[in-house]
């Protein structure tokens, strides 16, 4: 079982920055795929970023603007997010999964990001 409880969302004006963070607990292996997720009203969960041994992806959208990195001796993942978008506006979900197929994943609760003036 493990468990992701995510951080850092927000309010914020268009060009401006957040990170969001995904601390997650139980039990974890070393080597597993992380991402963070979102969805916005009216549209289907997307994938944002993820990260694992073999690297890192973005969504052609957040692409250059958004980075995921992780902290293993704190067991924390990052979403850095910078030059925000009001497209950007959603819930962002973190995940966890451990790579192997028939595995489940694990979502935390999600936090909103808003982007507007």
């Amino acid at each position: 079982q493990v468990q992701l409880v995510e951080s850092g969302g927000g309010l914020v004006q268009p060009g401006g920055s957040l990170r969001l963070s995904c601390v997650a607990s139980g039990s974890i292996s070393r080597i597993n795929t992380m991402g963070w997720y979102r969805q916005a009203p009216g549209k289907e969960r997307e994938l944002v970023a993820r990260i694992n041994i073999g690297g890192t992806n973005y969504a052609d959208s957040v692409k250059g603007r958004f980075t995921i990195s992780r902290d293993n001796a704190k067991n924390t993942v990052y979403l850095q997010m910078n030059s925000l978008k009001p497209e950007d506006t959603a819930v962002y979900y973190c995940n966890y999964n451990s790579g192997f197929a028939g595995t489940a994943d694990f979502w935390g609760q999600g936090t909103q990001v808003t982007v507007s003036s």
